[in-house]
């Protein structure tokens, strides 16, 4: 969990050591990293306890074991990039060399795919093979030596400098930026420890305290050599959970950054929330279930009974993510807020998802030349909805069910799209998904009503539908005997009055029209 806000009414003085805290920090976070790197697959506690030793004089011990933790933190994330790299080039040069084996222009299958379409298509990917495997040699040889390659700051920022034209920035600005980002004011939690923190303190009456580097030690004002900050912090959002935590003394994380753009100081508070038992399936799914259909504008729900049947309208959350990392992630986080809040209001404790992952699927050599289908499946926030969703659930206790999304959207459009819709409502295709993930998640078969019997529409043979369970009582049983004529187009007292009614009939016309009742959706 993780919660900010802003510093406010900062005085000079304070910038002043924040910034001379941070760069010093920083420089010191960079020399480690490089250590780090240097080590490879040879690091072993003995040479992490050489480099904490080394920093703990420049710094304090707490400062240097957040550093360290840091550094082994961005070592373990570059190291994942670079196993999900080498399998994405595996994963290219398996997919070129399999097609060029394939004669030019041979149509390929639903696992497979075909020969390429031209002669010269298959010379330039030859060509491109041979990159790919020079590419994947050298990634293998990092992988197998243990030489991963990080920025502190960011590549991205790093690339921009490069292109400051089209990022609209000066070198002064891109300066300010990169120093800014290269710095380090993080600080691990201790529970037990006076506020959960003893390197920055931040007290339930939102006093601000900061133990400086053993070179700053001169600038501080408090005792102990501290900085006791002139602003005040409140927390907005889970403040009292916070605040309760740090009254009793529990681990508490903080960052403070500065924001370049907006030239602005915020802090971060963090701590671990405790992992939250299994909820069984028959407990979670008593209420019924809400399908949720993942896609690349919007998430597309309805909700369903505890025996698979649609109930009410489906719902649409939509999002948007264009713009910075920030406004795609409150994005997300405000559908998966609408969404949650529709859950507890309808008394649902479950939502069922797609389990996708299209990690092998975003490749240019795994759809060829379908580049807008390629965007379309990277633009699907696949991973981060994923965690955003689970954590928000467990907030509020609602179950999140992960189902096989193989087929959904088309088994969901063939037995549920043109049933489900009426003449002031359309059904998309991606509703109709949402009810084949919900009925997935709840052990219900995709389709909507299985074969009649053979001999006759009766039920001598067995249940007809696979709506209701069999042990409801009277659901599958005969339809009573309504009194009256069999039509529903004749009222029930309609032999009482036949006598006085003028005859429609037409003398001499016989008519061939049988009526067939409608076969009905059962839900009880």
């Amino acid at each position: 969990m993780a919660v900010r806000t802003r510093l406010k009414d900062l005085t000079p003085e304070d910038e002043k050591v924040l910034r001379l805290v941070g760069v010093h920090l920083g420089s010191l976070a960079s020399k480690d990293l490089k250590a780090r790197c240097m080590d490879g697959l040879e690091h072993s506690t003995d040479t992490w306890a050489a480099r904490k030793r080394e920093l703990t004089a420049q710094s304090s011990s707490r400062w240097a074991g957040s550093i360290t933790k840091a550094t082994h933190d961005q070592w373990a994330l570059a190291r994942r990039g670079q196993t999900a790299h080498l399998q994405s080039l595996e994963a290219d040069v398996r997919t070129i060399r399999h097609r060029l084996s394939l004669p030019v222009g041979e149509k390929g299958g639903k696992r497979a795919p075909g020969g390429y379409r031209s002669a010269h298509e298959w010379f330039h990917k030859t060509r491109r093979l041979h990159v790919l495997e020079d590419r994947l040699d050298k990634v293998r040889a990092d992988r197998d030596n243990g030489v991963v390659h990080v920025t502190r700051g960011g590549k991205r920022l790093l690339g921009t400098r490069h292109h400051l034209d089209e990022a609209q920035l000066t070198g002064t600005e891109w300066r300010e930026r990169w120093e800014a980002e290269r710095w380090f004011l993080a600080a691990d939690g201790e529970s037990g420890k006076r506020f959960g923190n003893e390197t920055i303190r931040i007290s339930p009456d939102g006093e601000v305290s900061i133990r400086l580097p053993a070179p700053l030690a001169d600038l501080a004002n408090a005792r102990h050599g501290r900085y006791v900050l002139a602003a005040k912090v409140r927390f907005s959002h889970r403040g009292e959970e916070w605040a309760d935590r740090v009254e009793a003394n529990r681990a508490a994380a903080y960052r403070i950054h500065y924001d370049v753009r907006r030239g602005r100081w915020y802090v971060t508070a963090s701590w671990q929330i405790p992992p939250t038992k299994t909820v069984p399936m028959e407990a979670a799914l008593a209420h019924g279930v809400i399908g949720v259909d993942t896609n690349a504008d919007h998430l597309a729900a309805w909700r369903l009974d505890a025996h698979g049947n649609p109930i009410g309208r489906p719902r649409r959350f939509d999002y948007e993510l264009s713009g910075s990392a920030d406004h795609r992630d409150a994005q997300v986080r405000h559908a998966l807020s609408r969404l949650l809040n529709w859950a507890r209001s309808c008394g649902v404790t479950a939502i069922a998802v797609e389990d996708l992952d299209f990690t092998a699927e975003k490749t240019r050599e795994k759809h060829g030349r379908r580049r807008r289908f390629r965007q379309m499946i990277s633009g699907i926030p696949t991973g981060r909805l994923r965690a955003r969703l689970a954590s928000m659930a467990d907030a509020t206790g609602i179950a999140i069910i992960a189902v096989d999304p193989a087929y959904t959207s088309k088994w969901g459009a063939q037995h549920w799209q043109k049933p489900m819709a009426t003449p002031t409502r359309k059904t998309t295709r991606h509703d109709a998904a949402s009810i084949a993930i919900g009925r997935r998640a709840q052990g219900h078969p995709i389709r909507r009503r299985t074969t009649p019997p053979r001999a006759h529409q009766s039920d001598a043979h067995g249940h007809r539908t696979v709506q209701a369970r069999p042990a409801v009582p009277g659901g599958e049983g005969p339809r009573p005997r309504t009194p009256g004529p069999r039509t529903r187009s004749v009222p029930p007292d309609a032999a009482r009055t036949r006598a006085t009614r003028t005859s429609k009939t037409v003398r001499g016309v016989r008519s061939d029209r049988i009526w067939v009742q409608d076969s009905l959706l059962l839900t009880d």
